[in-house]
């Protein structure tokens, strides 16, 4: 639990530094109307949205650790703990300043973390029938189509929506990690999961995208969070037998309603995106100064 625990955390740096320089990356490219090769092209050709995915996927490869070794409700509640992370990066790399909104998410991130990881047990099965692992592949092809849909709309609903889309692609790409038949590699080429996580992953990526091109940071991440931590969680629980440690189910019950709403109130912080000048306005708890002084 451990080695599962400590590569949870590493790859949860990874994560909140990796979508700092995704977001200014994004931002950076010509606003895409449609699903096309030209976004990825501007991607690609964004040193930050590169070094940020470089970043993440380096936090993932550390994921897969975890997601083989503990239960899936503790490695999600951790790695989206990444927006405190994202919150202390964005305060040295782009001096943005922590109000006590946001000082409380991150404490509330620490605390529940805690509370988690005393409450959490052994990770249940690694094995699922044929079914599941076609239902996962099926869920990536909807969560495309719903994407080519949104992709055609604008403001914080649409982004908002493709943020949850990209939960839900990297929620199906945690779930494909856990029951991926990895025992030869004709047998992984040979399993729907394989192509689950291969299609969630790059699907959730292009969602995240587009979503930080139509709306804030924060409309973009609060619902890929709600997809992404509580999908793969239940979905644990229900069908691969993961479990707390008998006795502190009430421990482990708090401590992901804890982070998750930690989650929550880091989800507000700063608004990282947009490439002008323009200070962020205060928030209504924090004194009168700018959120994100102008870069």
């Amino acid at each position: 639990m451990l080695l599962g625990l400590t590569t949870a955390l590493v790859a949860t740096v990874c994560f909140g530094f990796g979508a700092v320089f995704q977001a200014r990356g994004a931002r950076s490219a010509p606003r895409a109307d449609r699903v096309r090769a030209g976004l990825l092209a501007a991607l690609a050709r964004s040193w930050q949205f590169v070094l940020g995915t470089l970043v993440d996927i380096l936090g993932f490869v550390l994921s897969i650790v975890a997601l083989r070794t503990l239960p899936l409700f503790l490695v999600q509640a951790v790695t989206n703990a990444s927006l405190a992370v994202t919150a202390l990066a964005a305060v040295w790399l782009l001096g943005a300043r922590l109000h006590r909104v946001d000082i409380a998410g991150i404490l509330a991130v620490v605390v529940g973390l805690t509370l988690l990881a005393l409450g959490s047990g052994k990770e249940g099965r690694n094995v699922a029938p044929a079914a599941f692992h076609w239902s996962l592949l099926a869920t990536t092809a909807v969560m495309l189509l719903a994407t080519l849909v949104l992709v055609r709309r604008d403001g914080t609903v649409a982004a908002a929506g493709l943020g949850l889309l990209a939960g839900v692609g990297f929620g199906v790409t945690s779930l494909a990690v856990r029951v991926l038949d990895a025992a030869s590699l004709p047998a992984i080429l040979a399993d729907p999961a394989a192509y689950a996580l291969a299609v969630g992953g790059l699907g959730g990526y292009l969602a995240y995208a587009l979503a930080l091109q139509r709306g804030t940071v924060t409309a973009a991440t609060a619902a890929g969070t709600v997809a992404e931590t509580f999908g793969p969680a239940l979905v644990g629980v229900a069908a691969l037998g993961d479990a707390a440690r008998p006795g502190f189910e009430w421990c482990a019950l708090t401590g992901f309603a804890v982070a998750v709403c930690g989650t929550f109130l880091l989800s507000r912080f700063g608004e990282l995106e947009g490439e002008s000048a323009e200070p962020s306005s205060p928030h209504p708890d924090s004194e009168a100064e700018p959120a994100v002084p102008p870069r």
